[in-house]
């Protein structure tokens, strides 16, 4: 090895202490501050300024927001400093006009990176100093840490299992000379920063550059094995072939044994990891020209290159992690003591686990998709073309043609969100959801021949809508596994904030944009690929339920919806009928419906009365199949309305069942001392969705559900603000401020909430809402009854009712007993050995202090009490309002036959002891 690289890494060395924190490229052409024009300010505020080299325009808007936010944050009052630097930091970021890094700033005021994110987030007392522009560049920045986070204390970890500890300083420089090429790496070959798997794969990658040019003396036993056949340069070029040598040079040699070493001691695929570093990370060596040698890159020249771009980019010097920075560091937080379930003191040898990191989880998911679609290819089964020849119309040559077309136009928008270079990571991608897009559509095709006893499901399957929602399905599941589609945001992007168009990059609903698909079609196929599926995790299943919730609360609501033009139909029909009735939204819902019954059969029979002249079907949906005759509307000569839509009903019942979910939880913040309006605020906004459908046109339900609850406490006399609301909303999961803040008031014009309801709710609901303050009200509306979930997750543990201690976890292969929570005193797994007879007499305990408690209810004069917990019924729905549910669990109800015929036997053997003493007398 070249001795220079020694040198190299001591280069590092210094220059990373000697860093300028406050030197940046575009000062020169930054105007300079005019001290004398900010007499009127602060002196140390003032060198703030001058230090960051802010405008004198930046200047004045930071002290006027800082005044106005003195008073409010009197926290701060000894801490001025954080205070100016949050307001710089939120004016900048509006004004586009950064002179700063976050490093620079954070150094700056004494602050780490977490606490200056959620001292910015305070500057928003009024809820209008903090733009969505602010907003949004602060998740990106917390995210971007985390995920920085995550890669170091990985990076960390991984690089000790590498490199022996002695020579400790040759090691040191080494680390920091990998950390800085893998920094550079990623902000040069990556677009989306916060992605962590692909950051995790350019990571091994770098290490692997590093591992087979380093000296092997420094490596662990592992890792000299895994290169100590291949000795190759990266570069080679034989006698008759030097002129070749250049362009040979752009194929940088790839040490797969040592590849797969890496991937094997990190859960990572070696495909994956290999096409990264074929389409990826060799550019970037190219890039930098470290191919004519096989020996280390120059350090000094590496970091020149990342302070280049740190600088540029603004953002937070990653380098720092090196020094344990307090910028970058956690704030420290006093452990609280969790409350666990069951409440036992549980055994050492059963403490809880401890919770994966972030690359481990994402890892494990990623192996769980991979192997559960291993043995699939990415065509067809048998059992699915018998199911594609059976149909009238063969649907096979359309299918292939349509994947073929959806291919190509994801892996391209892939690579636009990405990076230009990940094209055929984006491939692979689509690959994964072609196998798992096949294998849900035989299981869904299974289980409806089972249902229907057909196997003719032409309509269905030569329907496109069906097989772009399906594909759309389990491409939403793969990037959501590989951590590419989440909901940190807050949702969505609306693209209405001025922003980058490309701000939400591939999260949901990016897969739709991409297969041109609309939210209320995508709805159809969620409840029916998750039951198809009973392998997804259930972070997935979370995933695919929050996507379904969006879709109700916003994105079906834009113009252009099918959802839209549905509504219209029905209530064009003649009777302003709801899309459901009102009754059967406060039963149970039913989880029966598939993907069949809402893409084959969109309507239902439905006996509705019509105008003589009145169409007998609504224009541009297929007709259903005649209803039975009825008597009463024979005799008067009319038509039935036969039309009504399966997947309408079912959208309006889960509908229901979301609005009035979150209206609960935003009463139970505000109105906990008025709980006699929850009903009545649920009856205005229940109303608002049934009547005044087109208030939800490219608005969002939270919009409405506000607002009902502001004209409700208006009319009854109760002072609650706008902005008391508002306050509480932000503390609601799954919320974004932009939707109090950005209203759709008219065409192409935005507003507050408040402009909303006085310029368009009050204005189209002031007759209905002010008969709520007279003395014939409207009834109330029927209180939906809320499931835990559509879907039920058969891994977790469900606590018997009645019980303290005895819970039901169904028996999983791929589990050991051993790792089963919630932990108890024991667990049972029926159909397993007990291993002991000990384990009888522990069951034959629990059972005997169950009925001892059974009896001091029964000895104290009253029934059971009911558990207003969970429950268990047909479909594993939560009853949380203490109705009694199908029927108690076998084991509660044998503790208490079992305690009332042991009272009757003694209530008789006192009888017949009593009779016998009087016999005697």
């Amino acid at each position: 090895m070249p001795p220079k690289r020694r040198s190299a890494g001591t280069t590092l060395n210094k220059e990373t202490k000697k860093r300028p924190e406050t030197s940046s490229p575009d000062i020169k052409t930054s105007p300079e501050l005019a001290v004398k024009k900010h007499k009127d300010k602060d002196a140390d505020f003032v060198a703030l300024c001058k230090s960051l080299h802010v405008s004198d325009l930046v200047c004045d808007r930071s002290w006027k927001m800082y005044k106005s936010r003195q008073e409010s944050l009197d926290e701060f009052a000894e801490d001025q400093k954080s205070l100016w630097g949050a307001c710089l930091y939120a004016v900048v970021i509006d004004m586009d006009a950064a002179s700063f890094t976050i490093t620079q700033v954070l150094k700056a005021v004494s602050m780490n990176l977490k606490q200056f994110v959620t001292l910015v987030r305070k500057l928003d007392v009024n809820l209008d100093a903090i733009s969505s522009k602010v907003n949004s560049a602060l998740t990106r920045l917390e995210n971007k840490y985390d995920v920085m986070l995550a890669l170091y204390q990985r990076f960390e970890k991984t690089f000790k299992k590498i490199f022996v500890e002695v020579p400790k300083a040759k090691v040191t420089e080494l680390m920091r000379s990998c950390w800085t090429m893998f920094l550079l790496a990623k902000g040069k070959a990556l677009q989306m920063e916060d992605d962590l798997v692909i950051s995790f794969q350019l990571l091994l990658c770098t290490l692997e550059l590093f591992i087979k040019r380093c000296p092997p003396e420094l490596l662990q036993p592992l890792y000299q094995s895994s290169i100590s056949k291949v000795q190759i340069p990266v570069t080679r070029t034989s006698p008759r072939n030097q002129y070749n040598a250049k362009a040979r040079a752009t194929e940088p040699e790839v040490d797969m044994l040592l590849l797969e070493t890496l991937c094997k001691e990190n859960q990572c695929n070696l495909d994956e990891v290999k096409n990264v570093y074929q389409t990826s990370f060799s550019a970037f060596l190219v890039s930098l020209d470290l191919l004519k040698s096989s020996g280390l890159p120059q350090a000094s020249s590496i970091n020149q290159q990342y302070e280049e771009h740190y600088l540029k980019s603004k953002d937070v010097d990653a380098r720092l992690f090196l020094d344990s920075d307090e910028t970058l560091l956690l704030p420290k937080v006093d452990p609280v003591p969790v409350e666990r379930t069951p409440k036992k003191n549980m055994p050492e040898e059963d403490a809880v686990p401890v919770p994966p990191t972030p690359i481990g989880a994402a890892m494990t998911s990623i192996q769980q998709l991979r192997g559960d679609l291993t043995s699939r290819g990415d065509c067809p089964s048998a059992n699915l073309e018998t199911y594609f020849k059976n149909c009238t119309v063969d649907p096979t040559r359309d299918v292939l043609k349509r994947l073929e077309t959806m291919g190509s136009k994801f892996s391209q928008r892939f690579a636009e969100a990405a990076g230009s270079s990940w094209v055929s990571l984006g491939k692979q991608r689509f690959t994964l959801a072609v196998k798992l897009y096949y294998k849900v559509m035989e299981a869904m095709l299974k289980s409806e021949e089972k249902r229907l006893s057909v196997q003719n499901f032409s309509k269905l399957l030569n329907g496109a809508t069906f097989h772009t929602s399906l594909l759309a399905c389990a491409l939403e599941v793969v990037m959501a596994t590989y951590g590419e589609s989440s909901f940190k945001t807050g949702g969505h992007n609306n693209g209405r904030s001025g922003g980058d168009p490309d701000e939400a990059n591939r999260c949901f609903p990016w897969i739709l944009n991409v297969l041109n698909l609309s939210a209320f079609d995508f709805y159809k196929v969620i409840e029916s690929f998750i039951k198809a599926d009973p392998t997804l995790s259930k972070d997935i299943v979370k995933h695919l339920e929050t996507c379904e919730n969006l879709i109700m609360e916003r994105i079906a609501w834009e113009t252009g919806s099918p959802l839209l033009e549905l509504l219209k139909q029905e209530h064009e029909g003649g009777a302003v009928e709801q899309a459901e009735t009102l009754a059967s939204f406060s039963q149970q819902l039913q989880h029966n419906h598939t993907a069949a019954d809402l893409y084959l059969s969109p309507i239902r029979p439905c006996l509705r009365i019509l105008p003589p002249d009145s169409p007998a079907t609504t224009p541009g949906t297929p007709a259903a199949a005649p209803a039975r005759s009825h008597p009463a509307t024979q005799a008067v000569g009319q038509n039935l309305r036969q039309l009504k839509s399966n997947s309408l009903s079912l959208f309006y019942k889960k509908l229901y069942r979301l609005a009035y979910t979150r209206l609960k939880m935003l009463c139970s913040y505000l109105l906990s001392s008025h709980p006699e309006l929850e009903p009545i605020i649920w009856t205005l906004f229940q109303h608002t969705l049934q009547h005044k459908y087109e208030l939800m046109r490219d608005r969002h339900l939270d919009q409405l559900m506000m607002s009902a609850m502001y004209a409700i406490c208006k009319v009854k006399g109760l002072d609650l603000r706008f902005k008391a609301i508002v306050s509480s909303y932000k503390n609601m999961p799954n919320t974004n401020q932009e939707t109090f803040k950005h209203v759709l008031i008219t065409e192409g014009r935005y507003d507050s909430i408040i402009i909303f309801y006085n310029d368009i709710f009050m204005q189209e609901l002031k007759t209905n809402i002010l008969q709520y303050a007279s003395t014939r009200p409207p009834a109330i509306s029927p209180i939906p009854q809320i499931p835990r979930s559509p879907y039920k997750f058969p891994s977790s543990p469900l606590r018997v009712p009645g019980s303290s201690n005895v819970y039901i976890s169904p028996m999983k292969n791929s589990r050991s007993p051993s790792i089963i929570t919630p932990r108890s005193r024991m667990l049972v797994s029926i159909g397993e050995s007990f291993g002991t007879p000990n384990c009888f007499q522990k069951i034959n305990l629990m059972v005997s202090s169950g009925e001892r408690s059974l009896k001091r209810i029964s000895d104290h004069g009253g029934a059971p009490k009911i558990l207003k917990r969970l429950r268990f019924d047909a479909d594993g729905i939560d009853e949380t309002d203490g109705s009694k549910s199908d029927g108690d669990s076998t084991l509660f109800q044998k503790l208490n036959d079992l305690t009332s015929a042991r009272s009757r036997m003694q209530e008789q053997k006192m009888k017949e002891d009593a009779e016998s003493r009087k016999d005697h007398h």
